[in-house]
């Protein structure tokens, strides 16, 4: 690979600000990579707003009103999120917007978003128990008080309404997920709470019913789930999240702060992990474990693995034997997902050769530096032409992305699987290591292909 890793600063398709973001391993380009930065103009950056990011969190509570102060744009971009499914109430389907025009923009909003929410609480049955208001970017620009006229209306309706101040342009997407840990944390509230051994699963939206597999997981081994944060959440259960005894965090890029926070506020400890690929769900289910107890916890944990390992594993066998020796580009959103899916693709014998994420660390940067082979790279804040750009110069065998890569990998004719967030059925947990290693093979192995990479191979 040293062609591409030669070529990485004499090509005139990378932007003179944007080196720095792209690391190329053991290339001899530094050690580090520039994140956590504003995106540079002209770079077509495909990072999400500040109150995007506050949906991701919070859209998948249930039983709460999401109801969007601002254009109509804003609730019919974010309707449904990212399609979480539930066990319980399905009132978070629908979609809430005070529709601002024209003249609120002159006039001011409030007035409008008072009367949305008293129409809310009149024509629903039974009457919603929570309702949190997002101010978008006009809200932000014209200067409305949401959180007097949330105050207002949670005295005069006796439930709660709290307001999620995300205006699109205070920061970046990361922004939003903090703005909506504090929402959260002013659910829960500072009042102290009688400890229960349990755990809050933290950073599972259960896009595809993983959180009630990995309840499952829990409950096999003797272990209480308090809180779901927030895949399949409820009010009710949420405010109930500060009697756990431990936090184990998923996500940690969208749920750092609360962990943080509900460590300080409730001295609940956080751990770790990932379901995601057989030696990381082992680690986790075996750390959970210990810190709740060890001894028969973990002897249960390690039974537990024992005979998930022995009936996935040869279904697993099987299809990694057609997938051996082939390289993979990995675009996805968050860092902890990047991580998460090059350790799982290696498991399956593929070797991620790029790996672009739209946010990280510092401190995740270097984890994905470490896991990756060597001459892989490393892309913070994915544009379209630096992907390009780098799947003509490895041609990777497959494409691992979410929806906003899919027609750019399609269009360049290479084999796409969805890790998107709009499917019906797991990718995690050892169930889903199924479906996505049959995804990888059907895809990669496909005859279509022969066809369609004429151009790449030229």
């Amino acid at each position: 690979m040293e062609g591409p890793a030669e070529s990485l600063f004499d090509v005139r398709d990378i932007l003179e600000e944007r080196k720095s973001h792209i690391m190329i391993k053991d290339s001899g380009c530094g050690g580090g990579i520039r994140c956590e930065k504003e995106t540079i103009a002209g770079s077509i950056s495909q990072r999400a707003c500040v109150y995007c990011g506050a949906r991701v969190v919070l859209n998948p509570i249930t039983d709460a009103v999401h109801l969007v102060h601002g254009p109509i744009g804003c609730a019919s971009y974010t309707w449904d999120l990212r399609g979480s499914l539930t066990s319980g109430s399905s009132l978070f389907r629908n979609s809430f917007s005070t529709d601002l025009r024209e003249k609120d923009v002159i006039f001011g909003g409030e007035k409008k978003l008072a009367a949305a929410i008293d129409e809310i609480v009149a024509q629903y049955t039974p009457t919603p128990r929570l309702v949190f208001v997002y101010a978008t970017c006009v809200v932000g620009v014209i200067g409305d008080d949401i959180e007097a006229v949330c105050r207002k209306k949670e005295a005069q309706h006796g439930i709660r309404v709290i307001p999620v101040k995300s205006s699109g342009f205070v920061g970046a997407k990361p922004m939003g997920y903090k703005l909506a840990c504090a929402a959260l944390l002013e659910l829960m509230g500072d009042a102290p709470r009688e400890k229960r051994p349990g755990v809050n699963i933290l950073g599972d939206y259960n896009h595809g019913g993983e959180i009630w597999i990995i309840e499952g997981y829990l409950r096999k081994i003797g272990v209480e789930v308090v809180a779901r944060v927030t895949g399949d959440a409820s009010c009710e259960r949420l405010m109930q999240a500060p009697s756990a005894t431990l936090n184990i965090v998923e996500c940690s890029g969208s749920m750092a702060y609360l962990s943080q926070q509900m460590e300080k506020r409730f001295g609940i400890p956080a751990l770790k992990v990932r379901f995601i690929g057989f030696n990381d769900i082992k680690t986790s289910l075996v750390q959970i474990a210990e810190r709740l107890g060890g001894g028969a916890l973990v002897e249960k944990a390690l039974a537990l693995v024992a005979a998930e390992e022995a009936h996935v594993g040869p279904i697993i066998a099987e299809y990694r034997a057609r997938l051996v020796g082939k390289t993979a580009a990995v675009c996805v959103g968050g860092a902890y997902k990047a991580i998460a899916m090059i350790r799982l693709l290696k498991e399956f014998g593929v070797r991620p050769v790029l790996i672009g994420t739209q946010h990280g660390s510092a401190e995740d940067y270097a984890i994905i530096r470490d896991f990756s082979v060597d001459g892989a790279v490393i892309i913070n804040d994915t544009s379209p032409s630096e992907i390009e750009k780098y799947v003509r110069e490895y041609k990777p065998d497959l494409f691992v992305g979410n929806v906003k890569e899919r027609t750019l990998a399609l269009k360049m004719g290479v084999p796409f699987v969805d890790f998107n967030h709009d499917r019906k059925y797991p990718l995690t947990t050892y169930e889903g290591m199924i479906n996505f290693i049959k995804e990888l093979d059907v895809t990669s192995n496909s005859p279509v292909w022969k066809w369609a990479r004429t151009e790449l191979t030229e």
